[in-house]
C-alpha cells in the first residue's frame, strides 16, 4: 500500500514538473517596423476657408513592444518608440516640424494562443508628448500633451515555441490645438493608422 502511494505521488510530481516545463513565460517582446499614416483632418485655419488644409508627413518608424500574458488568451502590451520628427504642411507647403513620443498601452485578446496562426484584437490608451515644435518661424505652437484611444488587431505566425512573425494594425487618437502667437488657429486630428510587421520572442 505504501509502495503504491509513493509511486502515485512520484507520478503526480512528474506530471506537474512536465507541465511546468511545457508552460511558457508570460513575457514576450517584439520589434516592428511600422508605417504611420496620419488621417490629416483639421479645422479651418483662422476660422476661414476649407477644412483639412493642415497635413502631417507619413513616416516609417521602429517600434518595441513588451507583452505580459495574464492567461493564455489575455495580455497587456506596452508599445514604445523614440521621439519621431514630422513635417507639417499648409496647402502642401511646409510650415515647420514637431516631434512626438507616443507610448501606448493596450489589453489584448488572443483567440487561438496555442495555434501556429494566432490572431488577436486589442484596445487601450495612448499618451503622446509633443515637443520641439517649430511652426511658422516659431510663432506657431501645438499642445504639449494628447490623450486618446487606441484600437488594435493583428496576428502572430509562430516559427517555434519562442519565435514568431507578426503583422499588426493600430488606429490611434492623436489630436492637438494649433495656436499662432498665443491665439487659436486650428485643431488638428493626426489620428494615424499604423501598419507594422516584425518579429517576436516569447521567453
Amino acid at each position: 500500500m505504501k509502495k503504491t502511494a509513493i509511486i502515485l505521488a512520484l507520478s503526480s510530481l512528474g506530471m506537474f514538473a512536465g507541465q511546468a516545463m511545457a508552460e511558457q513565460s508570460p513575457w514576450q517582446i517584439r520589434a516592428r517596423a511600422v508605417h504611420l499614416n496620419p488621417a490629416d483632418k483639421s479645422a479651418q485655419v483662422g476660422g476661414a476657408g476649407a477644412a483639412d488644409r493642415l497635413t502631417v508627413s507619413e513616416k516609417t518608424i521602429p517600434e518595441i513592444d513588451i507583452s505580459y500574458f495574464f492567461t493564455p488568451n489575455w495580455a497587456a502590451e506596452l508599445i514604445l518608440t523614440y521621439p519621431q520628427k514630422h513635417e507639417v504642411y499648409l496647402d502642401g507647403t511646409s510650415i515647420g516640424s514637431f516631434k512626438h513620443l507616443p507610448p501606448t498601452l493596450t489589453v489584448q485578446y488572443h483567440f487561438t494562443p496555442q495555434a501556429k496562426i494566432s490572431p488577436y484584437i486589442g484596445a487601450g490608451v495612448n499618451y503622446t508628448r509633443i515637443s520641439s515644435v517649430n511652426l511658422l518661424g516659431g510663432a506657431g505652437r501645438l499642445e504639449n500633451n494628447s490623450f486618446g484611444l487606441a484600437l488594435q488587431a493583428g496576428v502572430d505566425f509562430k516559427i517555434d515555441k519562442n519565435w514568431s512573425l507578426n503583422f499588426d494594425v493600430k488606429k490611434v487618437q492623436i489630436r492637438s490645438d494649433v495656436t499662432l502667437n498665443g491665439a487659436p488657429l486650428s485643431n488638428v486630428k493626426v489620428d494615424p493608422l499604423l501598419i507594422g510587421v516584425g518579429v517576436g520572442y516569447r521567453f
